[in-house]
């Protein structure tokens, strides 16, 4: 999580505790709609579970996001 909450930092120019309130607020909306993506979305962003390391359903996620990102 601290690489996409780094992103959004230089991305967005704002400081890093916005920036990782960002990410939060999105971490949860995603799971308030989403509940079963928006946990392994938790999980692989904390550095395990579901999708970490490009294995699981969620494998493509990250460089996924990274792309909408413009990264």
């Amino acid at each position: 999580m601290d690489d996409l909450i780094k992103s959004v930092t230089e991305k967005a120019g704002i400081n890093p505790d916005q920036a990782k309130s960002a990410v939060n607020a999105v971490i949860e909306f995603v799971k308030a709609k989403m509940p079963m993506i928006g946990d392994q979305l938790k999980g692989m962003l904390d550095g395990g579970g579901a999708g970490g390391g490009g294995a699981g359903p969620l494998g493509g996620l990250a460089d996924k996001l990274g792309g909408l990102m413009g990264k």
